[in-house]
């Protein structure tokens, strides 16, 4: 019965700490209306000049009419950065997750900053190759990103969880699979 109250408990923190914080961020997202809000544009300056390093010679621009914004090389349209592609639903994910399977706070006082820098840069570099893929190979921009970034996004989640998990409750998968270490 404690087993069961124990996935109760996990189930109601998660599911309320991700509706709650989604409609939050569905809130914050939606007053921002035809726009790119803050952080979508902020991800696409962060990308343009990780890429002008690499010698890409990119430029950003708002779109006029919707919530994307643009980078640009020569002043032509290589890809449209938007609301989804600024990492903050899957931080929610991380948050929710992490909340929900406790731990000492000074652990999660530090771990749930460091998971949110480790998700950011990684789409940070996820942005970065979409551009390249599309300025390059441009026929196979929709598996890159609906498939294959995706799955590499939460793939580092996952690994974040099982760090979590075994750092805060010392469960490996080993365990989670029901296999002996021995």
């Amino acid at each position: 019965m404690n087993e069961t109250k124990g996935a109760l408990r996990f189930l109601a923190i998660f599911l309320g700490l991700y509706f709650g914080l989604n409609i939050l961020y569905g809130i914050w997202i939606t007053s921002y209306a035809s726009q790119a809000d803050p952080v979508t544009k902020i991800i696409t300056k962060q990308t343009s000049g990780l890429l002008n390093l690499l010698g890409e010679k990119t430029t950003i621009h708002p779109a006029d009419d919707k919530p994307s914004v643009a980078i640009l090389k020569n002043e032509k349209k290589v890809i449209g950065v938007y609301e989804g592609c600024n990492s903050l639903n899957v931080m929610i994910v991380f948050v929710a997750f992490v909340a929900a399977f406790k731990g000492r706070p000074k652990q999660v006082a530090w771990f749930v900053p460091l998971g949110l820098v480790i998700i950011y840069l990684a789409n940070l570099v996820r942005v970065g190759l979409l551009y390249f893929v599309a300025a390059y190979w441009s026929h196979y921009f929709y598996y890159f990103h609906k498939y294959l970034f995706t799955a590499i996004i939460y793939l580092i989640v996952f690994v974040l969880w099982l760090w979590w998990m075994r750092l805060a409750h010392g469960i490996t998968m080993k365990s989670l699979l029901g296999k002996s270490g021995k």
